[in-house]
């Protein structure tokens, strides 16, 4: 009989294996495994062989590049087979190895082929948008932000980010064949099913507009729509403090509050993609109606305009980014309205929290550049709801990206479902 192991890197199929990996600086190593063993006959050792292969790609895909003992280790199989595959592999130019150092001895590092090409990551939001190149080794190339008018029209902000998009490429001395693809970070949850805005009223004029048919229209290439945080969270899986964590909440604290939720390694939207929507939990039955329709929602409380009108009298007018250099120069009054704030929006990732029981939160956006001015409040206010005696304190950690990550988290999406694409021909 023949046993086939199941390990949970597979984004597609449901595992059998609870892998924990940590980033440590020597790469990826293996912290936990706990699984049990499918007794699912296979058909023929061919089609244990074929199950192996898409493992292993799998793997590197989700993980990054690791040494042959830590693939063996991860798939629950002998050094020897994963370095059989990885001969085949490399032959048919679906791998590549290159020489690293492991706990002071010399090893072969397995990595995905470095394809040439590049990814377009945008982030359009109420007051801005934002424009990153990547390629596969998921680092930015080139970050153009533009600044947009209140209300801004979609098809005028759709232009603007076809510019921005030509230029970038030329900044590169880039063909435009040389673009992959396109992922698209909106600010205002979008539906999972149709990729397009899922609540009328948050992003005025833009709820029937189809942006990838419009991008891919201009392009040529495959487009990716998909709420902000989300793509934010997707980031900081992938390149950011939240590598190698399964199960973590990412909270996005600027011009509004929204978060992503990051389980067993997978972006969580939920059945019609509003999932994380905090920024609309109502705090206030009596308070403000909030461009969703409903009263009193988190965002009236805490969004930039809120925020800002508190400093009128004695600062003037302010933008948060204003608010936040004043802050972060020791202004007092700034300090107290971020601190305020992040009380409030503490309060409500506590229930998100509670609900989801992360390993982790990670904030970003605009207010946590702030740094300690936003995190120790809201660290503290996190501790305090979510049950002070647990064994295990969440921990709360600062973006390694906070403002760009939504960009660059849709742009790694992109290049993510080019290389799935690859990965199902080479399977």
């Amino acid at each position: 009989m023949i046993y086939e192991f199941n390990v949970k890197v597979f984004v597609y199929f449901r595992p059998f294996f609870v892998v924990g990996v940590s980033r440590r600086p020597y790469g990826f190593m293996l912290l936990c495994m706990a699984g049990r063993l499918s007794k699912r006959k296979l058909g023929s050792q061919s089609s244990l062989r074929e199950a192996n292969r898409a493992n292993l790609l799998e793997t590197i895909h989700r993980f990054g590049a690791m040494t042959q003992v830590e693939l063996a280790e991860i798939m629950g199989v002998s050094t020897a087979t994963v370095s059989a595959l990885v001969h085949q592999l490399v032959d048919e130019g679906q791998l590549e190895t290159h020489s690293t150092v492991r706990n002071g001895r010399r090893a072969q590092l397995v990595a995905l082929t470095h394809h040439e090409g590049l990814a377009a990551g945008v982030h359009i939001t109420r007051r801005g948008l934002r424009v990153v190149l990547c390629d596969d080794k998921r680092e930015p190339f080139v970050d153009h932000h533009y600044p947009l008018a209140v209300n801004h029209h979609p098809d005028t902000t759709l232009n603007v980010v076809v510019q921005l998009i030509r230029e970038s490429l030329a900044q590169l001395d880039a063909e435009p064949s040389e673009l992959l693809a396109i992922g698209v970070a909106l600010g205002a949850p979008v539906d999972a099913r149709t990729h397009m805005l899922a609540v009328p009223g948050l992003l005025p004029g833009w709820e029937d507009t189809d942006i990838e048919a419009m991008l891919e229209g201009v392009f040529s290439v495959p487009v990716h729509v998909e709420n902000d945080a989300n793509m934010a969270a997707f980031c900081e899986a992938r390149v950011g403090a939240g590598v190698g964590i399964d199960d973590f909440v990412y909270v996005s604290a600027g011009d509004g509050v929204g978060a992503g939720i990051v389980e067993h390694g997978e972006v969580r939207r939920g059945v019609t993609g509003l999932a994380g929507e905090i920024g609309h939990i109502q705090v206030d039955p009596l308070g403000a109606i909030c461009r969703c329709g409903n009263r009193g929602c988190l965002n009236t409380v805490v969004d930039e305009q809120r925020l800002t009108s508190l400093l009128t009298v004695t600062h003037g007018e302010l933008t948060l980014a204003d608010l936040v250099s004043k802050a972060n120069e020791g202004d007092p009054g700034c300090r107290r309205v971020i601190a305020d704030a992040a009380v409030r929006i503490g309060n409500v990732a506590s229930t998100l929290c509670i609900s989801v029981d992360p390993e982790l939160v990670i904030v970003g956006g605009e207010l946590s550049e702030s740094g300690d001015v936003f995190l120790d409040p809201f660290r503290e206010t996190l501790q305090r709801l979510l049950f002070p005696d647990a064994l295990m304190p969440i921990s709360v950690l600062e973006a390694r990206r906070p403002v760009v990550n939504s960009a660059l988290g849709a742009g790694v999406l992109a290049i993510e479902h080019v290389e799935r694409a690859a990965l199902k021909g080479a399977i």
